[in-house]
C-alpha cells in the first residue's frame, strides 16, 4: 500500500484489562516496547513501525482497559446525560470511535 503511495498506520487491539503492557509480567506477555511518546506496549508495535517506518502512539495499542476507562471517565463527567451504560451501545462506540480516530494520525 506505501508503494502505491497510500498512507498507512497500524493499530493494535488487545482483549486484556490491563491499560497497558507496563506491569505485566515479561513470561507471560513478552517484552515490552517503549513507543516515542513513552507509551509502554508489547514488542508487536515496535515491529509494526520498524516494518512500516512509522511511529505510533499509545493510542495505537488499543486495550479493554482504555476502552473501559475512557467510558467510566465520561460517565462520571456526565457525558451520558443520566443513561444507563452499556456495553452495547456504549463500550462498542467507543472502540469504533477510537479507531476511526487514530486511523487519521500518520
Amino acid at each position: 500500500l506505501q508503494g502505491c503511495g497510500l498512507r498507512v498506520t497500524s493499530i493494535k487491539i488487545d482483549p486484556y484489562l490491563n491499560v497497558d503492557a507496563g506491569t505485566m509480567s515479561p513470561f507471560e506477555h513478552g517484552e515490552v516496547f517503549v513507543l516515542s511518546d513513552g507509551a509502554e506496549s508489547d514488542l508487536d508495535l515496535g515491529n509494526y513501525e520498524r516494518f512500516l517506518s512509522i511511529k505510533l502512539t499509545a493510542d495505537h495499542n488499543i486495550t479493554t482497559g482504555k476502552i473501559y476507562r475512557k467510558v467510566i471517565s465520561k460517565e462520571r463527567k456526565g457525558d451520558y446525560l443520566g443513561k444507563t451504560v452499556q456495553v452495547v451501545p456504549h463500550i462498542t462506540n467507543e472502540i469504533q470511535d477510537w479507531i476511526e480516530r487514530v486511523a487519521h494520525v500518520p
